[in-house]
């Protein structure tokens, strides 16, 4: 019996899936080689594009992974023979590539699967750092990082900052461009430097974990590979500065959170809220790594953001059931959050927070105080709005409430999450 011929859209899927999980270690590779963080986009688009035409004709390979690497190594490799391409990159290669006296025409490729086969976490790290160079606007380097190491794409990034699309595609055209013609190498900064990039780097790496977390877009109500690059990177970086708060905060952080990604959907996949989860279901190595970096970080006696947020998961992580949570605490902890970091959505969740602790009426009047027009597209301002109206017994404009934030959404699990919301609002 003959074979079935190849599925063009399961290709495509295939395709897809595992650029999601192989872009940032493909594009680390090629940017530590050819020392061009932009040459390297370049680079690994083309394995992707050619992956595009190839697997859904032929079938997925075997080690889709590898066939990505191996296509952008030899389409490096060949960029590297021809001598417009070497002017742009000797500079910066220097000996790595060219060492006297030996032929360009064999060197580079063995120089290529050299450089490119180095420890893939070490990569992604060093491009990190070097992303978050001092050079770069603040607003640039979480751009650029986002959109390399996490391979969000520029709708996604502006979702999360609440910005215009061609705002974020500026910011990572200048990046890349400020880091060429500046001549910045892509490598680790001397340990002097690392505190003046840490502040960056701490958040790209929130923001990636939050990308996965809770998806800004797709059918997906959570992107794994996201959240366990994001704690990869942060338990690294925590290593790195094992006296920074801030770094064992985050780390704390993100133990704490991933320990419930197991409980956030059910069978089906629909997502399930905080209150409502199995905590038999959640992660109790993940809550101990948690609990022993929030030690570390009050140890070290500094407490911000980070600390504070991480202190907030541990109030979850402890309870043996929502009832017993203690939201009185975690009320009082934002107070504390919104004065280190006076941000419309640290009130949203000083609201969300007063709202369990204190009664509806008092969340609500924390919710006034944000600024008129403030997270008005924000789709998780109008769901905690919702739950207060709901709360307080104000059923039709929480209903409303839930249905604004569902048309808001780009996420196709949290819209019907907010939908059921919505119609358990509905009089009965």
């Amino acid at each position: 019996m003959p074979a079935a011929p190849p599925d063009p859209v399961a290709g495509r899927e295939a395709v897809e899936a595992v650029w999601r999980i192989e872009s940032a270690r493909l594009i680390a590779a090629l940017a530590r080689f050819t020392g061009d963080i932009g040459l390297a986009e370049d680079l690994a688009q083309d394995a992707l594009l050619a992956a595009l035409q190839q697997w859904p004709a032929t079938g997925t390979p075997p080690n889709p992974g590898g066939w990505l690497m191996t296509t952008a190594k030899n389409r490096a490799v060949d960029g590297f023979r021809r001598e417009a391409l070497h002017r742009r990159t000797v500079q910066g290669l220097g000996h790595q590539v060219y060492r006297q006296g030996e032929d360009p025409s064999v060197r580079p490729a063995d120089e290529a699967d050299a450089a490119l086969d180095d420890p893939v976490g070490d990569d992604e790290l060093r491009l990190l750092f070097a992303a978050c160079h001092p050079e770069l606007r603040r607003e640039y380097r979480v751009a650029l990082t986002l959109r390399c190491l996490a391979g969000l794409s520029t709708p996604q990034i502006a979702r999360a900052f609440l910005v215009a699309d061609s705002v974020v595609g500026q910011r990572v055209s200048r990046a890349k461009k400020t880091l060429r013609d500046k001549g910045i190498g892509l490598h680790m900064p001397e340990p002097a430097d690392l505190p003046e990039r840490l502040s960056s780097v701490l958040e790209v790496i929130y923001l990636i974990f939050n990308e996965g977390y809770s998806a800004s877009s797709g059918e997906d109500w959570m992107r794994p590979e996201l959240c366990h690059d994001a704690l990869r990177l942060a338990r690294r970086t925590a290593a790195l500065v094992p006296g920074h708060a801030e770094a064992q905060g985050l780390l704390a952080l993100l133990e704490f959170t991933q320990s419930r990604a197991a409980a956030r959907h059910d069978a089906e996949g629909a997502p399930v809220l905080l209150q409502d989860q199995d905590r038999g279901r959640w992660d109790r190595l993940l809550i101990g790594r948690g609990f022993a970096a929030l030690a570390r970080a009050h140890r070290l006696g500094s407490v911000g953001p980070y600390v504070l947020q991480a202190a907030i998961a541990g109030c979850h992580a402890a309870a043996p059931s929502a009832q017993d949570t203690d939201w009185a605490r975690i009320a009082g902890l934002y107070d504390t959050l919104e004065r280190h970091q006076p941000t419309p959505v640290v009130t949203l969740n000083r609201a969300a927070a007063h709202g369990r602790a204190h009664g509806a009426a008092a969340g609500l009047a924390v919710l006034a105080t944000l600024p008129a027009g403030s997270l008005d597209r924000y789709p998780q301002r109008h769901a905690v709005e919702g739950e207060l109206l709901a709360w307080a017994g104000r059923r039709g404009e929480a209903g409303a409430a839930y249905r604004r934030a569902a048309e808001l959404t780009a996420n196709a699990a949290e819209r019907r999450l907010l939908l059921r919301r919505a119609a358990s609002t509905a009089p009965s």
